[in-house]
């Protein structure tokens, strides 16, 4: 495997160029395999300002913590890089992210000298085209203090066979606990501080012209949003699963439920009552 190591975090939109390109030249049809790299930021220190941004828009307390999910919105810009620096096989428009885990081993703080990395996952087979995931590690020296699974589903013809999915593990009673205002400009606000610019998060016009009646919230503020409204342990592993898109702007209900030292959640809309956001957190 080759490592590419940076000084800082790689700027998202210096891999917009590219990201550009895929929606003129379409990737030519080749065997689909992904790249076996991993970039590595060797040693940072995360800005407080950029957090404390990014604590308002999701949530959270500024208390000189950093949330785990935050370090993994910080690796989605490695990612970006690796799938426009390296032979990547799929248009990064069309990718689907359907699925985020989290491990936090323990406490992060915002004075710690960190080192964040990322490498490819496997393709795996999945009824609406294949999925992959982006693994993402952030240490403090060697000490391991967050581990993160992206998955993301690429879209594409299959040959029929209906795989077997997931059983929906929860059947904990869920309760309303707070109902959202989640307003229209919830998506430009979260593109600002986590430098996910993709159009269909911006505007209702920009979002049209892929296919949405308007602009949808990113998953990674939903679940951002969630974890900011439950009490977290020092260690937990917290995994989501990104169901329909949540329209700006939307009135949306958090539910929860807990068993077995584990907490259940649910994001819905309170009109139809239809799913946005379904995760379980476990204390460790």
């Amino acid at each position: 495997m080759n490592t590419r190591h940076f000084s800082q975090l790689p700027k998202p939109y210096l891999a917009y160029p590219k990201v550009i390109q895929g929606l003129i030249f379409k990737k030519p049809k080749t065997e689909k395999v992904l790249p076996q790299v991993e970039y590595v930021v060797d040693s940072f220190q995360v800005d407080p300002k950029h957090l404390k941004a990014y604590n308002e828009v999701c949530g959270f307390k500024n208390d000189g913590q950093i949330p785990a999910i935050y370090l993994a919105v910080l690796s989605q810009s490695l990612q970006m890089h690796m799938m426009t620096q390296e032979t990547f096989p799929f248009a990064i428009l069309g990718l689907v992210h359907i699925r985020n885990q989290i491990k936090q081993t323990r406490q992060i703080w915002l004075n710690e000298d960190l080192t964040l990395s990322c490498t490819f996952g496997e393709l795996k087979p999945h009824d609406k085209g294949v999925q992959f995931d982006f693994i993402t590690t952030a240490k403090v020296g060697d000490e391991v203090v967050m581990e993160g699974l992206t998955t993301y589903l690429a879209r594409q013809k299959t040959d029929g066979t209906v795989l077997e999915k997931a059983k929906d593990e929860s059947k904990v009673e869920l309760d309303v606990q707070d109902i959202w205002n989640v307003t229209e400009n919830t998506g430009r606000r979260y593109a600002a501080v986590s430098g996910d610019f993709n159009l269909i998060h911006i505007h209702a016009l920009t979002a049209k012209a892929f296919g949405f009646k308007q602009a949808i919230a990113h998953g990674m503020w939903s679940k951002a949003r969630a974890l900011a409204s439950l009490s977290l342990p020092e260690a937990y592993e917290v995994d989501v699963h990104f169901k329909l898109p949540m329209y700006l702007p939307s009135i949306v209900e958090f539910l929860t439920g807990e068993e077995n030292q584990a907490i259940d959640f649910l994001i819905r809309n309170q009109k139809n009552q239809k799913p946005h956001v379904a995760g379980r957190l476990k204390s460790l």
